[in-house]
């Protein structure tokens, strides 16, 4: 079973529609020519330490790509901030790190936009 994480906490999941899965070590002309026409995009992160999925991720958006974008796998609520900035929705979560990792953790990063360095530089 996973957990779903989004701004407001953890999550059943609720996804119907057409996805498709993109490996982290898919090429970027792949990754846009796979999104295309899928209402989702899952992202999977075989580990909290590989972050290539963060920059599909913003390739995508920077490609104009508007469905919903999931980072799944280990990523740890430390790096949701990097992950919402970077494009994506949502995080799909292990139970076994949810279990680590409660709900009060990741919702305490939910507020990402503030904590941003190009916010505190304008303000």
């Amino acid at each position: 079973m996973s957990v779903i994480v989004r701004d407001d906490g953890f999550h059943a999941e609720d996804f119907t529609g057409t996805a498709v899965e993109i490996a982290p070590e898919t090429k970027t002309e792949e990754v846009l020519q796979l999104a295309s026409g899928a209402d989702m995009v899952r992202i999977v992160f075989p580990s909290f330490s590989d972050g290539r999925g963060f920059t599909h991720a913003r390739r995508l958006r920077d490609a104009g790509y508007q469905g919903r974008i999931r980072a799944v796998g280990p990523v740890i609520a430390d790096q949701y901030a990097m992950a919402r900035r970077s494009g994506i929705d949502e995080v799909e979560i292990p139970d076994a790190l949810a279990a680590r990792q409660p709900e009060e953790q990741w919702k305490f990063r939910a507020n990402w936009t503030a904590f941003d360095y190009r916010a505190r530089m304008k303000g």
